[in-house]
């Protein structure tokens, strides 16, 4: 499928309603203090974006930070998510399968492949120019999406079978992020702004490598990646668990401020090359060993949930890049 003028008109209208919650955004933003000073840690060696939740990833040399995460024109990260049929969001947690699928984006395009079902695409510009928003719920929260057609519903009923339900496949249909939780851990400092669109918490995450290095020692016969994890963004130089004292990140002119260390489930058990789980819940059960959170006050929210990488929201006005080898600050 090819966009035409109104699906263009379209695109444009929503960038504008984008634009104008950015510069209202920045004004927000430039009157929060952000450190001064900053101690270089390593660098930027992996860029992720995940458009659709739960599914592949896709690797990026450089990418536009925004309030809902990376962005590269129509490419966003998990703007979109498979629903059921009551409009909850499901995940690889319940459907493993999900990983296998690999996205990619040409214009407003986005190609879905799987090697059992080929490749099926979806022309986001039409979705947003002819679909009236519909309310999807993810954890709990009622989230504004469009529905991406009846012949991508198709191919991942089919995809996902045996199951009893139907599925669809729905775009995020504002610019603005979406309401936290009424669970959400008061201890954590969430603004209006951290959540993102479709993640599960906050629109960016970070894992150090040499921390995957030193899980790694500890898991014997069975090895995992940093593609485990799930990250946006991959870092290398600094030692083992050297972020657990992280205030702020700085990546070229972008700052973070760490909102909380990313508490880990089951979908880190699913190898990322074979949608298979792991038949001992590796390596979750041996980061619960070793990565529990001690403080009281935050393992009410996290359980036994260990932690495993960063959970970041963006503190400098939206608009500017990351890319490949970017220095890495902290404070």
């Amino acid at each position: 499928m090819s966009s035409n003028a109104p699906y263009v008109t379209a695109a444009v209208a929503a960038g504008v309603l984008g634009s104008a919650y950015c510069a209202y955004y920045m004004y927000q933003n430039n009157k929060k203090r952000l450190p001064q000073t900053w101690n270089y840690v390593g660098t930027l060696h992996d860029i992720y974006t995940y458009p659709v939740k739960s599914c592949g990833g896709i690797k990026l040399e450089s990418s536009e930070c925004s309030i809902l995460g990376l962005k590269n024109s129509w490419l966003r990260d998990r703007c979109l998510m498979v629903v059921d049929e009551k409009m909850n969001f499901i995940t690889a947690r319940a459907y493993p399968e999900l990983v296998m699928v690999q996205p990619s984006m040409q214009g407003p395009v986005l190609s879905l492949k799987h090697e059992d079902l080929g490749t099926i695409q979806v022309d986001l510009a039409e979705v947003v120019a002819t679909k009236k928003a519909e309310t999807a719920t993810v954890w709990g929260v009622p989230v504004q999406v469009l529905d991406c057609g009846s012949h991508v519903s198709e191919w991942f009923t089919k995809l996902l079978q045996p199951s009893e339900h139907t599925f669809k496949l729905v775009y995020y249909a504002t610019p603005n992020p979406r309401k936290l939780r009424s669970t959400t851990n008061k201890a954590y400092k969430f603004t209006k702004n951290d959540t993102g669109a479709l993640p599960d918490e906050v629109p960016f995450n970070l894992i150090n490598e040499a921390s995957v290095e030193e899980l790694n020692s500890r898991l014997g016969n069975v090895k995992v990646s940093h593609r485990n994890f799930r990250p946006n963004f991959v870092l290398t130089g600094c030692k083992a668990f050297e972020e657990d004292n992280w205030k702020f990140i700085k990546i070229g002119e972008n700052v973070f401020e760490i909102i909380k260390p990313c508490t880990r489930c089951i979908l880190t058990t699913i190898d990322p090359e074979t949608g298979v789980r792991n038949a001992n819940s590796e390596p979750l059960e041996t980061l619960k060993s070793y990565r529990q959170i001690e403080d009281p006050a935050l393992r009410r929210s996290a359980g036994e949930s260990p932690r495993m990488g960063l959970q970041m929201a963006l503190r400098t006005p939206p608009g500017a890049t990351v890319k490949l080898n970017d220095s890495i600050y902290v404070a």
